[in-house]
């Protein structure tokens, strides 16, 4: 097993990924790989924090971190959104996820970041440290239920004095 910067010649096979890992949830759009083509080419993209993970030579799981700000207000404060984080159905819950989580967090740090914010699944992601955005007094500009939208300190009291509103690179809403 391997995690590597995703490359060029990856794309295809990470949309086809991304589709088909997000094909049966119920709290998707199901364009989550329309969405990282977009990022790709945004003003936040990060090539570093598009990571790929490789199983026998085929690509099982991809994790995208891009740069975003968190507004309050006249201070701006950079940031990362963690979206998507993408596994295989047929790899799913052999903790690949876990893996890109945490290696995209260690290589953020050394890029000089200092917090991931997202949106997903409560009971997912405390596991890796993640808590309420709304603990910090971090909102999002979206309409959904305060549990899912969360965020981590990379660096302990990172988000101490940080407060306000997400604002996501403008393909979040193309």
């Amino acid at each position: 097993m391997n995690i590597r910067k995703e490359e060029k010649r990856d794309y295809e096979q990470v949309f086809k990924l991304i589709e088909k890992a997000f094909e049966n949830e119920e709290y998707s759009d199901h364009r989550e790989q329309f969405l990282v083509e977009r990022l790709r080419d945004s003003d936040g993209f990060v090539p570093e924090l598009s990571l790929v993970f490789e199983m026998n030579e085929m690509i099982v799981g991809y994790i995208l971190l891009t740069k975003i700000k968190i507004n309050h207000s006249d201070s701006s404060y950079d940031s990362l959104a963690l979206a998507p984080v993408a596994v295989l159905p047929n790899y799913q819950g052999n903790e690949i996820g876990g893996h890109l989580i945490a290696f995209a967090h260690n290589k953020a740090k050394e890029l000089g970041f200092e917090s991931v914010i997202l949106l997903g699944h409560p009971t997912y992601y405390p596991k890796f440290g993640y808590r309420k955005a709304s603990d910090f007094d971090i909102q999002l500009p979206f309409d959904v239920p305060d549990e899912n939208c969360m965020a981590i300190e990379l660096i302990e009291e990172a988000l101490k004095n940080v407060n306000g509103m997400v604002e996501y690179p403008k393909e979040f809403y193309q």
